[in-house]
């Protein structure tokens, strides 16, 4: 109960200071934030009296201090601000495409651990040997290759000269194929370098050679005894991954016009919508250090020797 009450307890001081520093982004943004506001509703030279009303509004007079406990309770609470460019708040501007980022992710999550296994185990079966050579050459270009250039080169080739898939994606399944693929090239072939290296580690253990010497094929001691063994550091990077690929999707989701969480932070950028810049940051810091932690829990529940490692000495 201590250790798990300490991890609790690291995880809400990490969340804390990233909450100040999310929060300094408002602050330290140059320019004045009224006018801001008013510039990204499209008002290009807002007069003195309009750029006063919107102070009073915001309330950005009052001291930075109590802007921040103000933004910090609305945060605890659910409300992450309002947009400066729709007047709407951000978290209902959120929710109404996050489904759509849910489906890609979903997609490229499932894309890239399938990628991931069959290239690993690809790999690990023949350690040394072309398959091997091919499998790691082909992931290192996976991983050197950016996303956005990926993703105009699949757009190129495979939409606009072979007429497969849409150029415009809608958000839904019939289109998710092709940006699912772009955001799990990546995360595949990293997880496949590590289900290598873990898939061969426990290749040198002594009963995979007592299976052997019983019989049993290549195929079973991958499946039964090889993989089994290398599962824990997979599973702990597909469950970092996942948040990771949410991050991730802005890219993706510009390139392919896909209508998701990411492409309207992008436009946000471009408009300099701060609040939704913001509260983007915040929602994947937070995706972060609540997987790290769940993930940190489950590991020590699952081995004992992990469950006084990060506790107070």
């Amino acid at each position: 109960m201590t250790t798990f009450l300490w991890r609790i307890g690291q995880a809400l001081v990490t969340l804390s200071g990233a909450g100040l520093l999310v929060f300094g982004m408002l602050a330290v943004t140059p320019g004045d934030p009224a006018r801001r506001v008013l510039e990204a509703r499209g008002i290009t030279e807002p007069n003195p009296a309009a750029v006063a009303a919107v102070r009073d509004e915001l309330r950005l007079d009052d001291p930075l201090v109590v802007r921040f406990g103000r933004w910090a309770a609305g945060v605890v609470t659910g409300d992450l601000g309002v947009s400066w460019q729709t007047g709407r708040p951000v978290v209902e501007e959120f929710a109404s495409r996050l489904p759509a980022t849910l489906r890609l992710t979903a997609a490229a999550l499932a894309l890239a651990v399938v990628l991931a296994l069959v290239l690993g185990a690809v790999a690990a079966a023949a350690p040394g040997r072309w398959p091997d050579v091919v499998v790691r050459g082909a992931a290192l270009a996976m991983l050197v290759v950016p996303g956005f250039v990926l993703g105009v080169v699949l757009l190129d080739v495979l939409v606009v000269r072979a007429g497969l898939g849409r150029v415009i994606a809608d958000g839904t399944w019939a289109t998710v194929f092709l940006p699912a693929l772009t955001l799990a090239l990546a995360p595949a072939a990293s997880w496949s370098r590590v289900l290598r290296t873990s898939l061969l580690e426990a290749a040198s253990a002594p009963h995979l050679r007592v299976s052997a010497a019983r019989g049993a094929g290549r195929g079973r001691l991958l499946g039964v005894h090889q993989l089994p063994n290398a599962a824990p550091p997979f599973l702990t990077l597909i469950g970092l991954g996942a948040a990771a690929l949410i991050g991730g999707a802005t890219i993706v989701e510009s390139v392919f016009t896909w209508p998701g969480v990411g492409r309207y932070t992008v436009e946000a950028i471009n408009a300099r919508d701060m609040p939704v810049v913001v509260g983007f940051t915040l929602i994947a810091v937070v995706g972060y250090v609540v997987t790290s932690l769940v993930l940190d829990l489950v590991s020590a529940a699952l081995d004992p020797r992990l469950r006084t490692a990060g506790a107070a000495p």
